[in-house]
């Protein structure tokens, strides 16, 4: 058998991703795959067809095809059988779309390579494919150890010379503040009591505090009721450290303010924030139900995507609570799809829907890192089932342009940090908002008006802003970008139990349930 190539190609011939094991120029290759949707015949049940120069061994996937290119003499039997590791490799590396395809092209080729050699099969598995293209390496984990640790050091010895800096400059600043910095050695104790001036042997910090407290029991004794004395009221002139920013520094920074740059304060942090460390999972087990929406809706009303991706997480902190099992429980949502990492026994998932691993006496790996499990996908979904609708109306009146926008949320979710990125045209000031349900802020950079509502619930699941900017066209104000996050999900997954494999109690577990606006734009 002799594979020509191996492509992904769109239902109308679009070559994606195609990799060659014979010498073929591009115009051929070009030319072979164009012409295979015009020769695939509508209600055949076939997954081959021929030629007079070679045959075409095809798979629908979704919206594409994986399609094999051959000679009419190869084995179509051992065709098939190369077609089928394909086809498995695929979802393995992309999501079964055109965007995620070209993403990821390369890796595609790097595993058809391992699958096929100089157009022969090679005798793989899946899982030997993904190993031999991940190329694993101990002597380049050991090198980047070693290069960590020097890194490390070499921060260590950062630290350590700015604190010493640090506490230089603090001696310095103490020095100036009690206006002694270019005295050293013992001071001379005076004649008279009201005249005494206690200090010590100038050394350090001891030398500010005494002489601090030398100068108040003078001017104690010698000054008149009523009158501050000079040396009290005039400031020290000393030459240390001088803390605060400059006049020019502030306007510089008060004009990037002005300009929507976001400008981080030298602020001291407190005693309890600085010695308050990073948050570690309480509980030993802790599983993360995630789902990502990818919307894009027209401005004049309709759907053109309506993707929705989920995954199942669990993060297992010692090794003694991975032999478990996670018995789950979801909605019934029309055009619910799931699928499950190899090592998940797949029967027990999809009879009993319990998440347990293939081999029973093979723990989840334990650590920091959570581990996807299960991945979702639901497809099929309409316009009523948006979370938000935003409809933006702007009018031109004489010199003006009035742009009202409302949203309106679903009773399904409710819905925290919500925040509707209008684009404008270049302005000179900020626009001129009339009437607001929330906040709002403009970036003069980027020339985008942010309206934030920190909570959509019963409340308030309507509002509307209004502004003025203007005469501009009506589509600068589109693509509108909404980003905002739920507490609950389309699928409503969630753990219901867990099973321990060993005998003992189930241990304890947390479940973190969020549904994201990963990409959400109204065009």
């Amino acid at each position: 058998m002799v594979v020509l190539a191996a492509s992904i190609i769109s239902k109308s011939g679009k070559a994606l991703v195609s990799r060659q094991y014979v010498d073929m120029s591009r115009i051929r290759i070009e030319g072979l795959l164009a012409a295979f949707p015009k020769l695939v015949g509508t209600g055949k049940q076939h997954t081959y067809l021929e030629t007079e120069s070679v045959r075409y061994v095809y798979q629908p996937i979704e919206g594409l095809y994986l399609l094999l290119i051959t000679n009419k003499q190869s084995n179509i039997l051992e065709d098939l059988d190369t077609l089928r590791l394909l086809s498995k490799l695929v979802p393995e590396y992309s999501s079964l779309d055109e965007d995620s395809i070209c993403k990821t092209a390369f890796e595609l080729i790097f595993a058809f390579d391992e699958a096929i050699s100089l157009g022969n099969k090679e005798n793989v598995t899946v899982q030997q494919v993904k190993q031999y293209c991940e190329m694993e390496s101990h002597e380049e984990k050991a090198h980047k150890l070693m290069m960590q640790s020097k890194i490390n050091e070499t921060k260590d010895v950062m630290k350590k010379r700015a604190s010493e800096l640090d506490k230089i400059r603090m001696e310095k600043g103490k020095l100036d503040k009690g206006g002694y910095s270019s005295i050293s050695g013992p001071r001379v104790i005076e004649k008279t009591f009201g005249d005494m001036n206690i200090s010590g042997s100038g050394f350090g910090s001891g030398s500010s505090g005494l002489s601090g407290i030398g100068a108040d029991m003078d001017s104690f004794a010698t000054k008149p009721k009523g009158r501050p004395s000079a040396a009290a009221t005039a400031p020290g002139k000393g030459f240390g450290m001088k803390l605060g920013k400059s006049q020019k520094t502030n306007q510089f920074l008060e004009s990037l303010k002005a300009e929507g740059e976001v400008i981080l304060e030298d602020v001291q942090p407190s005693s309890v924030s600085s010695r308050s460390s990073p948050l570690i999972p309480s509980d030993p087990i802790t599983v993360t139900i995630e789902e990502k929406l990818n919307v894009v809706v027209k401005r004049d009303g309709g759907v053109n995507n309506f993707d929705v991706q989920g995954t199942l997480a669990l993060q297992v902190l010692n090794d003694a609570d991975g032999f478990i099992q996670l018995q789950i429980e979801n909605k019934d949502v029309p055009g619910l799809s799931f699928k499950t990492h190899p090592n998940i026994h797949k029967e027990l998932f999809n009879s009993q829907q319990i998440v347990g691993a293939k081999d029973p006496n093979r723990p989840f790996p334990s650590g920091q890192n959570e581990t996807p499990l299960v991945k979702w996908r639901i497809q099929g979904m309409n316009e009523s089932n948006l979370p938000l609708s935003v409809n933006c109306w702007p009018s031109v009146s004489g010199n003006e342009t009035y742009v009202n926008i409302e949203y309106e949320a679903s009773e399904m979710f409710d819905l925290n940090n919500v925040v509707i990125s209008i684009p404008l045209p270049a302005l000179r000031e900020a626009p001129t908002v009339k009437q607001i349900d929330g906040e709002w802020k403009y970036d003069s950079r980027n020339s985008v008006l942010e309206w934030s509502i920190i909570l959509i619930d019963q409340s308030n699941r309507s509002g509307s802003m209004e502004f003025i900017v203007p005469p501009a066209d009506p589509s600068t104000f589109f693509p509108i970008s909404i980003g905002f996050g739920a507490s609950n999900t389309f699928s409503d997954l969630k753990v219901t139990g867990i099973h321990p494999l060993k005998e003992g109690n189930p241990p304890k577990y947390s479940q973190r349930v969020r549904l994201v606006a990963a990409n959400y734009q109204i065009v």
